[in-house]
C-alpha cells in the first residue's frame, strides 16, 4: 500500500479510472490521500443492477440510489469526460435523474449516456434544458419509454454534438424530433429506435452533415405516414423497419458508400435513392408482393452484394441487380426461407439453364469471391445457378457453399 501511495494524484486516478464507479469510490476510506481522489475521475458508470445480490433487496436498491445521489455532486473534476446512467428499478425518481444530468451539464460533459428501462413506471423524466444548450456535449445517448424529448423552441443548440441515441423515447410533439436535429449542425451519426410507445407520426431526417444513419422501425409502432430524409453528405445507411407499411421520401444521397436495408416490403422507392453504394446487403423478408424495382435503377459502383432471400422469388431480384451492378466483384447469397409452392400465379422461376442471358456477361466477368448460404441440391434453380457460375465466372478467385 506504501508503494503505490508514492504516485502521483494523476497516476493514481488514471488507476482508479479502470475500476467500477462504486469501487473507485469506496477507495476513499483508505488513507486521506485516497479520500478525494474518486471526485476526479473522467469517466463515470452509475447501473443499478451492478454490484447487488441477487436478490435485489430493497435496502440495497434504496441504499445504491443513496449512492449516487450523494456522491455525483461531489464530483470534482472541472470536465466529466462521460458519464452514463442505466437504471432498471424506480428508485430513481424523475427530479433525481434531472438533478443528475443537471451536474453533468455544469462539468462540461462530453459523452452522457442515459437507459431508463423499468417498464412498470408510468412516470415521464423531463432532462433540464441545460442539456439542450451544453456546448461540450458531442455524444448524446438516451433510452427508455419514460424519457421524455422536450426541445426549446428557441435556445437550443448543441454545437459540438456528433453522436445521437434516440431509443424507444418520448416526443414532446410531432415536431421535437425536428427540432432538436436542426440545432445540431456537425452531428455526424444518428441512430434511432422506435416502437410501440413512439407518439410520432412521420420520421423527419433533415441533417446536411450527417454521415451515418440507423434506423429501426419495429411492427409495434403505429406510424404508417411518410418517412423523410434530406442527408445529402451521408456515407452509410441502415434501415429495419418490419412494418407492413412502407413509406419514405429520401433525397439523393450521392456520397452513400454502404446501406444495410431489412424490410418486409419491395424496397424499390429506397433503392432509387441509394445508387451510388459501393456496397449493399438487402434483406426483403415475408414480402407479400412480387420483388423487383423501378427499371431504369443502376448501380454503378456497387461492388460487394449481400442479398438475403427469404423465398424463391428472391431469384427474381437477383437477376435484376446483376443486370444493373456492372462493376460487382462479391456476390453473397442467403436462402434462410423456402416456399414449396408458388404464391403467386403470374410469377415464374427463374431458368438459368435455358436463359443464361438473364446474368450479364460483365457479371460473369467481373465476379471474383462467390459465397452461397442456404444451398439446397434438391432445388432445382439453386443448382443451374451454381453450374452458371462455376462454368462462366471467368474472373472467380474464392467461394464458399454452405448447405442449408
Amino acid at each position: 500500500m506504501s508503494k503505490i501511495s508514492e504516485l502521483s494524484d494523476d497516476l493514481l486516478v488514471k488507476i482508479l479510472s479502470f475500476l467500477p464507479t462504486k469501487v473507485a469510490v469506496s477507495t476513499s476510506v483508505l488513507s486521506k490521500q485516497w479520500e478525494f481522489l474518486w471526485m476526479w475521475l473522467p469517466n463515470l458508470k452509475y447501473f443499478d443492477y451492478k454490484d447487488l445480490n441477487s436478490n435485489h433487496t430493497e435496502s440495497s436498491l434504496l441504499g445504491y440510489h443513496d449512492f449516487i445521489y450523494k456522491n455525483l455532486p461531489l464530483h470534482r473534476a472541472p470536465i466529466i469526460e462521460s458519464l452514463r446512467l442505466k437504471f432498471y428499478y424506480a428508485l430513481s425518481r424523475p427530479e433525481d435523474i434531472k438533478l443528475f444530468v443537471g451536474i453533468a451539464v455544469s462539468r462540461r460533459v462530453r459523452k452522457l449516456s442515459i437507459s431508463y428501462n423499468y417498464f412498470g413506471d408510468k412516470c415521464q423524466i423531463l432532462l433540464p434544458s441545460s442539456l439542450y444548450t451544453c456546448k461540450s456535449l458531442m455524444t448524446l445517448k438516451l433510452y427508455g419509454k419514460t424519457i421524455l424529448v422536450d426541445v426549446p423552441p428557441t435556445i437550443c443548440l448543441l454545437p459540438s454534438l456528433k453522436t445521437l441515441e434516440l431509443g424507444w423515447v418520448t416526443y414532446l410533439n410531432e415536431d421535437s424530433l425536428g427540432l432538436l436535429l436542426s440545432h445540431c449542425p456537425v452531428l455526424e451519426d444518428l441512430s434511432i429506435k422506435r416502437g410501440y410507445n413512439d407518439n410520432v407520426k412521420a420520421l423527419v431526417v433533415v441533417v446536411p452533415s450527417l454521415q451515418r444513419l440507423s434506423i429501426h422501425i419495429y411492427s409495434g409502432c403505429s406510424s404508417d405516414d411518410g418517412h423523410v430524409i434530406v442527408t445529402p453528405s451521408l456515407k452509410y445507411f441502415k434501415l429495419l423497419d418490419s412494418r407492413d407499411c412502407l413509406s419514405y421520401l429520401i433525397e439523393h444521397m450521392p456520397e452513400l458508400e454502404e446501406a444495410d436495408i431489412n424490410v418486409k416490403q419491395n424496397p424499390d422507392k429506397l433503392l432509387v435513392s441509394i445508387t451510388s453504394i459501393k456496397r449493399l446487403s438487402l434483406n426483403v423478408f415475408n414480402s407479400q408482393e412480387e420483388p423487383g424495382y423501378h427499371a431504369g435503377i443502376v448501380f454503378n459502383h456497387l461492388e460487394h452484394l449481400e442479398l438475403c432471400i427469404s423465398n424463391n422469388y428472391g431469384y427474381k431480384l437477383l437477376v435484376r441487380l446483376l443486370k444493373d451492378s456492372p462493376k460487382l466483384r462479391v456476390l453473397s447469397i442467403c436462402v434462410h426461407v423456402r416456399s414449396e409452392k408458388p404464391k403467386f400465379g403470374k410469377y415464374k422461376q427463374v431458368s438459368w439453364s435455358k436463359n443464361q442471358g438473364s446474368v450479364p456477361k460483365y457479371f460473369l466477368n467481373s465476379l471474383e469471391t462467390f459465397k452461397f448460404k442456404g444451398y439446397n441440391s434438391k432445388d432445382q434453380e439453386d443448382r443451374d445457378f451454381m453450374s452458371l457460375i462455376f462454368k462462366h465466372a471467368r474472373c472467380l478467385k474464392s467461394t464458399s457453399i454452405l448447405h442449408g
